[in-house]
């Protein structure tokens, strides 16, 4: 953290593709890859995101491939990223992150889900300081309402502190994330931008150049 002080975040931050040529970083670039053809695929269905719930709401996790198993006790278990608006109406580089959780069921399988979740307020992420938190205990989540907009149904008021979207096979699927545990992945925002940054650090900072960041928040900003 001293070096911190001395050189300042946005200084470090913009040298950490010389840390990234030097260390192997190809799972993390992978995973923010699938995050952007997550938000893709979302963006091409006809019962999509709204628009005014991505350009309301202030953070966004995305979680390729979830893994949701059901034997009796069920298990869910996917690696993403989170990303937050900036004051300035921008976003953020992204935080790698890890969803887990448990349910009790009767039906049998297994199931590949791509879920994102969409966060009314920042801090619900960037507070974290113990680098986990319950999703239904700290913050709950409902499932979100669908369609390029939400001004044909009146109903939603965009008042839920989360709304959560999943995906399997192409179509949307319902799923139950509430006490599910979301903890920052201290190990890949190391590995890919360097061991001298926590997630509060990489929040408050949105100018990498780094090409697979770019296309997410390209992506991002045409949902």
């Amino acid at each position: 953290m001293k070096t911190l002080k001395i050189l300042g975040i946005p200084l470090l931050l913009s040298l950490f593709i010389v840390f990234a040529s030097a260390t192997d970083v190809s799972k993390e670039t992978e995973r923010v890859n699938k995050a952007t053809e997550v938000l893709k695929t979302f963006r091409g269905m006809k019962e999509s995101i709204p628009h005014e719930l991505i350009a309301t709401y202030k953070g966004i996790v995305i979680i390729p491939g979830l893994i949701n198993a059901s034997f009796g006790i069920g298990g869910k278990r996917g690696k993403g990223i989170a990303i937050v608006r900036l004051p300035n109406g921008k976003w953020s580089d992204p935080v790698f992150i890890t969803l887990t959780g448990g349910s009790v069921g009767f039906q049998a399988g297994v199931q590949s889900i791509d879920l994102v979740l969409v966060f009314r307020h920042s801090g619900a992420l960037t507070k974290v300081k113990n680098g986990d938190f319950t999703i239904g205990g700290d913050v709950s989540a409902a499932a979100g309402p669908v369609g390029r907009s939400t001004s044909a149904n009146t109903d939603y008021k965009l008042e839920a502190e989360v709304y959560s979207y999943s995906r399997s096979r192409g179509l949307f699927a319902g799923i139950s994330i509430n006490g599910s545990n979301l903890s920052i992945d201290k190990s890949a925002d190391a590995n890919f931008y360097g061991p001298a940054f926590t997630s509060q650090d990489l929040f408050a900072y949105g100018k990498s150049k780094n090409e697979s960041i770019v296309a997410l928040k390209t992506t991002l900003a045409g949902m």
